[in-house]
């Protein structure tokens, strides 16, 4: 296999950030999404509990006076967030550097009742809007949802570069290949029912039409499916589970892959491996791949090492595509992350496209 490195942008955005649940926090603590999230699947607005989280143990200084107490509550039931991203970007192939504006969302959530919750966001950057409601009434705190959200399929890693997530947009370098099209723009609106057979393990399942397609009755919707389970041996954490979609964009594809992850201390490992069937093109098949490693140097600076891969085409030759991301995750104070990584691509023939990212991120 022909690799080429390089550096991956990570124009992030929604929370590519959006606030998405970041896994590696669950696997070491063995939480959920839901633990951190209002969202049952993760991302955007976070309860008490993230908000706890972020404000006084992922940073390396907090502000605990007595005199200023910060709250995500408006009111008992009405809880409100933000989050804002911009990045400084360096291309070895365009030979310059660049910011870029990339996300900024106000969320806003209301718990209706104790086991209804309503929660919106907008982007007022990518002026992208979603919203939907939870019904928590099913047995063992399982849920039905409803509206415009992005379905729940493999790893949700807080960076949608990633081949996949959403891939390259050639903002970099020329040969931005695209990579699943799970990135920050894409929405569906529909139904979604989460069951959880117990506090390790859980199934989702969504039905729904991508917010790109306008036609009323143009195509078929999109399914996508997903399970997970994660057991704990004492203090090592897993993580397995497998998706499945069946799409019709950008033409009628099959999408079918499996996750794993390992949690012990302050190291995560996570790996994702997709296929999919007449996605790229018709008759083709395409391989995604990601690994990614994290260690935690000491409270508020991590270490972060990551593996991209696509074949674009299994049955031809020289089209795979490789990066290799090594960079850190500084979080100084409550709520402010800076993040700079330099990105090596493999390819063949081999071409000078290495890039550096600087990435600023606050949130509330």
């Amino acid at each position: 296999m022909k690799l080429k490195v390089k550096f991956f942008l990570a124009i992030f955005l929604f929370v590519a950030v959006e606030s998405f649940a970041v896994p590696r926090f669950a696997l070491r603590m063995q939480d959920r999404c839901i633990d951190c999230h209002m969202n049952p699947t993760g991302g955007a607005l976070r309860n008490l509990n993230g908000f706890h989280f972020g404000k006084n143990i992922l940073s390396m200084i907090s502000p605990r006076e007595k005199d200023f107490k910060l709250s995500p509550q408006i009111a008992e039931n009405i809880y409100f967030g933000l989050d804002y991203r911009t990045q400084y970007l360096y291309s070895q192939e365009l030979g310059k550097t660049d910011f870029q504006e990339m996300s900024g969302s106000f969320f806003l959530g209301v718990e209706l009742s104790e086991k209804i919750l309503a929660q919106m966001k907008y982007d007022f950057v990518n002026l992208i809007f979603e919203g939907f409601a939870v019904a928590r009434i099913l047995p063992n705190d399982s849920y039905i949802k409803v509206g415009s959200f992005q379905p729940n399929f493999g790893i949700r890693i807080d960076d949608h570069t990633a081949y996949t997530r959403g891939g390259d947009f050639a903002i970099l370098n020329s040969d931005g290949k695209r990579g699943l099209f799970y990135d920050p723009f894409y929405r569906e609106t529909g139904l979604e029912f989460g069951l959880n057979f117990s506090r390790i393990s859980n199934l989702t399942f969504s039905v729904g039409r991508p917010s790109t397609n306008f036609r009323i009755f143009g195509s078929d919707p999109t399914y996508t499916a997903r399970f997970e389970i994660t057991p704990r041996i004492k203090r090592v954490g897993f993580m397995f589970g497998a998706s499945a979609a069946k799409a019709t964009i950008p033409q009628e594809t099959k999408i079918f892959g499996g996750f794993a992850g390992i949690g012990y201390k302050s190291f995560t490992l996570m790996g994702e491996y997709d296929i999919a069937e007449d996605y790229i093109a018709d008759g083709t098949k395409s391989n995604f791949l990601l690994v990614k490693a994290n260690y935690q140097i000491m409270v508020g600076l991590e270490a972060e090492l990551r593996y991209d891969m696509i074949d674009p085409n299994t049955d031809a030759d020289d089209d795979e595509t490789a990066r290799i991301i090594a960079g850190l995750e500084f979080f100084p104070y409550s709520f402010i992350e800076l993040r700079p990584q330099f990105r090596y691509v493999i390819e063949e023939p081999e071409l000078t496209n290495n890039s550096f990212v600087l990435q600023f991120h606050i949130w509330y």
